[in-house]
């Protein structure tokens, strides 16, 4: 949730607990857990051992590791500043070392360790076995540990990993000439995966064209019939030949079922198999941004006695995607009739990195959906799965990429590596409900003329279904074999020939450097900047006063154009520039700018049942203090806004024209309203209490929205609050939750023009990320907020965060203080009792950087400093005008 200027007192309340709303569930190695099928998931994200750094031996099992601090995955090797751009993180070796004993109820069983991700190359050793080496951080390592364990004894796993510069695979690029950042480590969760031997198998692990796992296509859908297509492989790892059925149940939203099917299999001793059926649903609930419907598919495998042998179920949405060129997109048989605005999205968050639990990335898509968001580009690269989940049940279209930007390596083994990622991306996210295209080529990269068919045909060939598509940039090599291309807005490019068979879209827009060396731009505010340069970016990305792709442009231009994703919703780091990129509608922590709130007023303003938000909305973008702008800007989707200056004051009406061309609700400006000479005179007359802004939205004249904003006063408070989207936050030791500090006055009006430092203390079950080497604690304020990333100890419990101004007097705030709770974790952990207490022993230090890193830290900066002025630089600038820096600038 937002708070904005007058903070509720509902939300302070001590004892405040999360979670009276809607609870996400999250997918575990592509499947969710089905009762007494014999098949369990386990978390292996607690208590690990961790080193930064090469060490001989360390795979060895009995390798002395009791010096080595305790962290929880997902764990990103360090926690930086909330500007970490320019090549400040760590690049190089680090170790992972997880004892554990299994237990007896896993004797028998097949065993598969499945990493989300880990960055970079890795090696996976069971018990001094080296059982994997995987290459690139962005795609499921999986390894089968079934014979690798003893038991009634400790087990290690040791995982190396290097996410240091490697052009020999994919991304490639040296990260010091990269607009992101690798970061590192197992940034994503890992899981033990336990089943019988006769078991449906994974996708990722069997290395199947168009097969493996569960594979489920939608030859043909309508409102009155849905044919669907199941392929399910299945493999036998008895001695013995095996017989039965295969039992499928598709359950509405509500649980009841609305079809069975059923097939029936032979399998011979030692061997694996695909069985097809198909099957048809009547009158289906189709799936669209609009109305996300998803169906739970349970799927059981029987033996010929009817005993459940293995099973689990799927998250569905029947939907059908058609791009007709001309004739624009169509969902579900019908033309979409308006413009498909999203956005890109990096993964990274603020201290953390890439290290992003899953309520995590399940709050980013609902702020983006809030925001009114109806599409996410995954730039560049594959994202962690529960982002997936989030987007199938939030209704979010997702463009799902190949990792890579701006980098070819001629080595054949390069090609390959991205071969095996088109691959293995499509087959881990083909059965989304939220798939709107593939991107198998490789983002603004000039490669040889083949690999463009070459990655169209490998999509082809492991999802030979309808409703997969994939799309390239229109000036890249190879563009002529797909249907869907990236390009500007025909309102931008009115001499452009469109071809009236392709379909266009623009991947990125609203980014506006002067160039691509000093990145300066109207574009690019950090909220700690304040009032007006936040409504330039504002009005830049809603209808900017001169020629530029803007929000407005895309309700200008023809439906062949079917819309834009904008970069970027989120503040975030990259490794070739000192700044971190400042374009995002939201900072690095997701706390809002102005023109998020014009983002949300383009929404539908009819209440919807989606779990995001919806409905009318209004939001005064004037803060009232003596350096706010004269005139009083007001977002909304209202039809009628009515602004009211002061108590029994002057009233100014605007109204929306409804048949003006562009976008539906730009932003509303009410000329000279505001001066602060007038409060100056209010308050000198002891009046203060009748000093307001108040906007009041109306549909069809009836009184819809309204928003009031006063003057903050003297500083009197310290206030705080969750910023938890309503989830319930998890006591595993991996789960963490926004909390925002205001210095406010006394009416609880956030003092915007305040440079206080605040310092944090937490106690209970919980620590505050960041806390070594002030990384993150003491925080300065930035527009009034100081926020700080307060994460789970693996017992639930009672947390309580105290913020305090850094240095005390009489005459300053008192301290404010918010108790929240933790609740168990949903998911059975894997751990070794007395690892985990070691972590818990050393949770407030286990990061820190030693003597040695911090000047290896120093020696990186200085020779960025020296590369920024390099060919490779100018490499950079010169591939990003060639792919869409060069906009139209009249």
């Amino acid at each position: 949730m937002f708070i904005k200027k007058t903070l509720f007192l509902l939300l302070f309340t001590i004892g405040f607990t999360a979670g009276a709303q809607h609870q996400p569930e999250f997918s575990t190695a592509g499947f969710y857990e089905l009762e007494e099928t014999g098949r369990k998931s386990f978390s292996m994200n607690p208590a690990w051992r961790f080193h930064k750094g090469a060490v001989v031996g360390a795979e060895k099992k009995n390798f002395n590791d009791k010096e080595w601090p305790v962290v929880n995955l997902p764990n990103g090797i360090e926690y930086l500043p909330q500007e970490a751009s320019g090549g400040i993180n760590y690049q190089g070796e680090v170790w992972y070392r997880k004892h554990f004993t299994p237990g007896a109820n896993l004797k028998g069983k097949k065993l598969f360790l499945h990493f989300e991700a880990i960055m970079g190359k890795s090696k996976i050793y069971v018990n001094g076995k080296l059982l994997k080496e995987h290459f690139g951080g962005y795609l499921p390592a999986i390894v089968d540990v079934s014979d690798a364990l003893n038991w009634d004894e400790d087990n290690v796993i040791a995982v190396w990993t290097d996410n240091s510069n490697d052009p020999s695979y994919p991304p490639g690029k040296d990260q010091e000439v990269l607009d992101f950042a690798y970061f590192g480590g197992i940034y994503r969760d890992a899981w033990l995966i336990s089943h019988n031997k006769v078991h449906i198998t994974n996708q990722n692990y069997e290395d199947e064209t168009a097969g493996g796992g569960v594979l489920v296509a939608y030859p043909k859908v309508s409102g009155k019939n849905a044919r669907i297509l199941l392929k399910t492989q299945l493999k036998n790892e008895t001695p013995d030949d095996f017989s039965g059925k295969i039992e499928y149940l598709f359950k509405d939203a509500s649980g009841e079922i609305i079809h069975k099917g059923s097939k029936n299999f032979n399998l011979k001793a030692n061997s694996a198999a695909h069985f097809n059926s198909e099957e048809n649903i009547k009158n289906p609930r189709l799936w669209a941004p609009e109305h996300p419907h998803l169906y739970d598919l349970e799927i059981e495998v029987k033996n010929n006695k009817g005993k459940v042998v293995d099973g689990y179920r799927k998250r569905i949405g029947i939907r059908s995607l058609e791009f007709k060129g001309e004739d624009g997109f169509w969902l579900n048989g019908k033309p979409y009739n308006k413009p498909i605005i999203g956005g890109n999205r990096h993964q990274d968050f603020a201290v953390v990195g890439n290290a992003v639990p899953n309520n995590i990335h399940w709050k980013d898509a609902k702020k983006l959906r809030d925001a009114g968001m109806i599409l996410i580009r995954n730039a560049h690269y594959p994202q962690d799965p529960a982002f997936m989940d989030a987007a199938d049940e939030l209704g979010l279209f997702v463009i799902v990429n190949t990792p890579g930007w701006q980098f070819w390596n001629k080595d054949p083994q390069f090609e390959q590596f991205v071969y095996q990622d088109i691959r293995n991306m499509v087959r881990r996210d083909r059965d989304r409900a939220s798939l709107f295209l593939w991107e198998p080529i490789l983002n603004e990269t000039w490669y040889p003329d083949a690999f463009a068919k070459n990655a169209k045909e490998i999509v082809e060939e492991e999802f030979p279904y309808p409703n997969s598509h994939s799309a390239s940039d229109l000036e890249a090599k190879g563009s002529e074999h797909f249907d869907i291309l990236y390009t500007y807005p025909f309102e931008m490019l009115p001499e452009e020939e469109a071809d009236p068979s392709k379909t266009y879209f623009t991947r990125e827009w609203g980014d506006n450097v002067d160039d691509w060396n000093s990145h300066n731009s109207p574009s690019r505010v950090s909220r700690a900047w304040g009032e007006n340069p936040m409504l330039v970016q504002a009005q830049h990305y809603s209808i900017p006063p001169y020629s530029y792709i803007s929000y407005d442009i895309f309700y200008k231009t023809s439906r062949q154009h079917i819309g834009g994703a904008l970069w970027h919703p989120f503040d975030h780091q990259r490794g070739y520039h000192p700044d971190p990129f400042y374009g995002g509608i939201m900072d690095a922590y997701r706390q809002p700018k102005y023109s998020y709130y014009m983002f949300k007023a383009q929404r539908n303003p009819e209440k919807s049942n989606l779990i995001a938000e919806t409905g009318p909305m209004i939001y005064i973008a004037n803060e009232m203090t003596p350096f706010s702008p004269n005139d009083v800007t007001v977002f909304s989707n209202c039809d009628e806004v009515k602004l009211t200056k002061f108590e029994n004051g002057e009233t100014f009406t605007h109204k929306i024209d409804k048949n003006r061309e562009g976008m539906p609700f730009p932003p509303i400006v009410f000329k000279d309203v505001y001066n602060f000479m007038d409060i100056k005179e209010k308050h000198r007359a002891k009046k203060a209490n009748e000093v307001f802004l108040k906007a009041e939205g109306f549909i069809d004249g009836k009184l819809v929205a309204t928003d009031t904003v006063r003057p903050a006063l003297r500083p009197e408070k310290i206030m705080l609050w969750l910023d938890d989207e309503n989830l319930d936050l998890h006591a595993n030791g991996s789960d963490f939750v926004t909390v925002v500090a205001a210095v406010t006055d006394k009416n609880r009006n956030i003092k915007r023009l305040n440079n206080s430092t605040l310092e944090f203390e937490i106690s209970g079950e919980g620590e505050i990320l960041g806390n070594q080497n002030f990384i993150a604690n003491p925080q300065q304020l930035r527009w009034g907020t100081a926020p700080v990333l307060v994460k789970t100890t693996n017992t639930p419990g009672k947390i309580t965060v105290k913020a305090t101004l850094r240095l005390e007097g009489s005459q300053r705030p008192v301290s404010g203080e918010i108790t929240f709770n933790s609740v168990s974790a949903k998911k059975e952990m894997v751990y070794d009792t007395e690892e985990l207490a070691a972590y818990k022993l050393n949770r407030n230090s286990t990061l820190q950087q030693s003597s040695k890193n911090q000047e290896e830290l120093e020696e990186k900066v200085e020779k960025l400093q020296q590369e920024l002025n390099t060919i490779k630089l100018k490499e950079v600038e010169q591939q990003q005008e060639d792919f869409g820096g060069k906009e139209i600038n009249n």
